[in-house]
């Protein structure tokens, strides 16, 4: 099995991997958020193996971002956050498990050996989703307004999904950028402002068409749906 495996605590990232590699796995071990996720889009992994807390992206964040990709492999959080909120928080986010440090290498083979037998890589929960004249196709990463679709550019259609996948939900800046953005650190605050303005307008994010995606000053956008 490919692992790619996310931990900035390097004394405990070469127990794992030695453990990984013992029982035959091949891990690819990043220290950083963005280092990650750009290996996780340029190459095909069997299994995902996130720390909860890392200084530039948590894994949390991470998760989001390959998430609005579509397709992306099952994930195990390794992590000594053990609050239930947190658990129940990462597994609705789309983990597929949680294992709280510190780790016991043969329950860690064992957990991940039978999630991946039971697991195909997996798509976004969502599929398709209707809003009167706009459509959501999570699946094939498509929106249609009328049936005709609607022209985005790959970083438009990033954080279009995103929104869609959290509507109602107050979005940070950081957040979205290290989400949509994660391998490009420190863009620019305008270039989000661009490209929310640039949905707006594509996708009819305004109150005549049923939508709101609204600035909260200083703290980030937020796509609602009116009544």
């Amino acid at each position: 099995m490919k692992i790619v495996f996310l931990e900035d605590n390097r004394s405990f990232a070469d127990d794992v991997i030695e453990a990984l590699q013992a029982a035959g796995h091949e891990v690819d071990h990043f220290e950083s958020g963005r280092a990650c996720l750009k290996a996780i889009h340029e190459d095909q992994y069997d299994l995902a193996l996130f720390d909860w807390e890392i200084p530039d992206m948590t894994g949390r964040e991470v998760l989001e971002s390959i998430k609005i990709k579509g397709s992306y492999p099952p994930v195990v959080f390794l992590t000594g956050r053990d609050a239930e909120e947190d658990i129940v928080a990462v597994i609705e986010s789309g983990a597929d498990d949680y294992i709280v440090k510190p780790v016991n290498p043969k329950v860690l083979i064992a957990r991940i050996n039978a999630l991946y037998r039971r697991s195909n890589p997996k798509t976004t929960e969502l599929s398709v989703v209707e809003y009167d004249a706009l459509t959501v196709d999570f699946a094939k990463r498509k929106f249609t307004i009328d049936g005709s679709p609607v022209k985005l550019t790959e970083k438009e259609l990033d954080l279009a999904l995103y929104f869609f996948s959290q509507v109602g939900i107050l979005l940070s800046r950081a957040h979205l950028t290290k989400v949509v953005w994660g391998t490009t650190p420190d863009i620019d605050t305008r270039t989000l402002d661009v490209h929310v303005s640039h949905l707006r307008n594509k996708l009819k994010l305004i109150p005549e068409f049923g939508w709101r995606l609204i600035s909260v000053y200083h703290q980030g956008y937020r796509l609602e749906r009116l009544d």
